[in-house]
C-alpha cells in the first residue's frame, strides 16, 4: 500500500505543482477573475468534451462495455446515496447556507480535479471510465443540483440536461465506440491536443481560487471541515467498501474512488452566483477540500488499489 500511495502522491504532487502557477499567477494579478472564467468556459465547454471524444476512441471489448456499466451504477448509488446522506444530517438554521452546504457535500470537482487524475494514475482506461461517472455527475447536477441551489424544479431544463458539453461528449463518444468509427487524422490530432490541455488549465483554474483563500474565513468557518470530512473520506469510503463487497474490477474501483472522493466542485460558486446564494462559501468550501484533499486522495486511491 505505502508503494501505491507515494505513487499517487507523486501524480498528486504534479497537479499541486501545476496549481501552484494559478495561485502565483492570482498573486501577482496575472489573472483576473474574468479571465479565469474564460479559462473555464474553454475547459467545460471543448477541453473536457475532447478528453471523453479521445478517451472513447478505442476498441470495444466486453470487459470494456462491462466496466461501463458498473461504472455508471457505481457512480448513481454513490450520488443516491450522498443525496439522502446531507439531507438527513446536514442542517444550517440559514436554509440558503444549507443548500450551499449540502450541494457542496454532494458534487466532487470529478471534471477539473477527478480526470487529470484518473488519466495520470490509469493513462487512457482511467479517463473512458471517469469520462463515465461525469456523465452521471452531469444528469445529477442539472437536475437535483439546479432544484437543490435554486430551491424551484421550474428552472430544471430538459435543453440544458440534454446539450452540455459533458453529455453531449459522452453522446458522442459512445457512438464512436460503438460503431468503430475512425476520426481524420486531422481531426483525431487537433482533438487529442485539445485532451491534452485537461490537466494544465484545470489545476491553473483551481491555484487561482486557492489564491482567494481568506485566513478569517478558514478560521471562523468550522462547519466548512466538516462538509470536507463527509465530501473527501466519509462518501467515497462508503462507495469504496460497496464496490469492494461487489467485487468490482480494480480498475473501475479506483476511477470511482478518485470521482467520489474528488474535492467539491468548482461549479459550486458559479450555480451558487447564478441562484443568489452565498457564492463566496461555495469557493471557500471548494478551496479548503482541495487543499485537505492532497492528503486524502493518495490515502482512499492507494488503499483502493490495495485491496
Amino acid at each position: 500500500m505505502l508503494q501505491n500511495f507515494l505513487i499517487v502522491g507523486e501524480q498528486v504532487l504534479v497537479l499541486c505543482c501545476i496549481m501552484a502557477l494559478g495561485f502565483l499567477c492570482n498573486r501577482v494579478h496575472w489573472l483576473d477573475e474574468k479571465a479565469v472564467k474564460s479559462i473555464t468556459n474553454i475547459v467545460l465547454y471543448f477541453v473536457t468534451p475532447c478528453v471523453i471524444i479521445n478517451s472513447f476512441s478505442r476498441e470495444v471489448d466486453s470487459a470494456l462495455v462491462s466496466g461501463l456499466i458498473i461504472t455508471a451504477v457505481v457512480a448513481f448509488l454513490t450520488f443516491f446515496i450522498s443525496i439522502a446522506f446531507a439531507h438527513s444530517c446536514i442542517k444550517d438554521k440559514d436554509k440558503e447556507l444549507e443548500r450551499v452546504y449540502r450541494y457542496a457535500a454532494v458534487f466532487g470537482n470529478c471534471g477539473f480535479m477527478a480526470l487529470p487524475l484518473e488519466q495520470a494514475v490509469l493513462g487512457d482506461i482511467g479517463a473512458f471510465f471517469g469520462a463515465v461517472y461525469i456523465a452521471v455527475f452531469n444528469l445529477f447536477v442539472w437536475t437535483y443540483g439546479v432544484w437543490l441551489m435554486s430551491g424551484d424544479k421550474k428552472y430544471i431544463s430538459a435543453k440544458s440536461l440534454v446539450l452540455n458539453p459533458g453529455l453531449i461528449g459522452t453522446f458522442v463518444g459512445i457512438i464512436i465506440l460503438v460503431t468503430g468509427l475512425k476520426l481524420p487524422s486531422v481531426l483525431s490530432t487537433s482533438i487529442g491536443y485539445m485532451a491534452a490541455l485537461n490537466t494544465p488549465l484545470p489545476m491553473i483554474v483551481i491555484g487561482y481560487y486557492l489564491g482567494n483563500l481568506s485566513v478569517n474565513r478558514i478560521v471562523s468557518n468550522k462547519k466548512q471541515y466538516l462538509i470536507s470530512f463527509y465530501k473527501l473520506l466519509l462518501f467515497p469510503s462508503v462507495a469504496l467498501l460497496m464496490m469492494y463487497f461487489a467485487k468490482v474490477d480494480t480498475t473501475v474501483m479506483v476511477v470511482c474512488t478518485i470521482a467520489a472522493a474528488a474535492p467539491t466542485a468548482a461549479n459550486t460558486a458559479m450555480f451558487a452566483t447564478l441562484y443568489g446564494k452565498d457564492a463566496e462559501l461555495g469557493a471557500q468550501i471548494m478551496s479548503v477540500s482541495t487543499l485537505l484533499s492532497l492528503f486524502t486522495l493518495p490515502l482512499l486511491v492507494a488503499f483502493a488499489q490495495s485491496i
